[in-house]
């Protein structure tokens, strides 16, 4: 099967309307990580066709939870995980990718240059650090740290009546337990990525 048949299969799957433009672009996309990472190490999943499930079809799993919103900051974006599957999905949607390592950044300048990303940004600094102008209505992280760090970095990039989403594996009972007071959870969802044979699940916070 074609990096873009097992997209467009996955996407089905899950009830995620993609364009033809859109599963060549993801596919591009996947191709890019793949070149990138022979040199780079970007991610730990090297064939184009694993990351496909574990990478693309998981990042594109919150969409349903991020409907409503405009802006969307990816948080330690790594190779773009999940804010380009994001952004290729829906074009409207305003993404800015940050991370702290100068090789991941060449890596996301080149991938939003090749595949004509015109909704999203990159940005290279710590994010406890980082001071944008406005902040944004969700701000995501896939693999970044543990629960009670995440808000503690995070928390002043949140727009007012915005939220924190984490994305988790199983559910994250001791994660939950040393939350700070400050905010609280919204709903824990567990996510369906199709031939994922692993727990995944994402936890919508809010300002308590």
């Amino acid at each position: 099967m074609s990096l873009a048949a097992g997209i467009a299969e996955g996407a089905a799957a899950m009830g995620v309307d993609l364009g033809e433009e859109a599963i060549a672009k993801l596919a591009a996309y996947l191709e890019l990580v793949e070149k990138w990472n022979r040199v780079h190490n970007l991610t730990a999943v090297r064939e184009p066709a694993q990351m496909v499930t574990l990478h693309l079809l998981d990042s594109l799993s919150i969409l349903p939870h991020i409907a409503k919103a405009a802006t969307l900051l990816d948080v330690g974006t790594g190779a773009g995980l999940p804010g380009i599957p994001l952004a290729i999905a829906r074009p409207a949607l305003r993404v800015t990718l940050l991370d702290s390592s100068h090789k991941k950044c060449t890596f996301l300048r080149q991938a939003k240059t090749e595949l004509s990303l015109d909704n999203v940004e990159v940005v290279c600094d710590r994010v406890e650090n980082w001071k944008p102008e406005s902040r944004f209505e969700v701000v995501v992280s896939r693999a970044f740290s543990d629960l009670a760090d995440f808000i503690e970095q995070a928390k002043h990039l949140v727009a007012p009546g915005g939220r924190l989403l984490a994305m988790k594996g199983v559910y994250p009972f001791e994660e939950i337990a040393r939350m700070p007071a400050t905010h609280r959870v919204a709903q824990v969802i567990e996510l369906r990525v199709p031939r994922l044979d692993a727990s995944r699940h994402v936890v919508l916070v809010e300002a308590a």
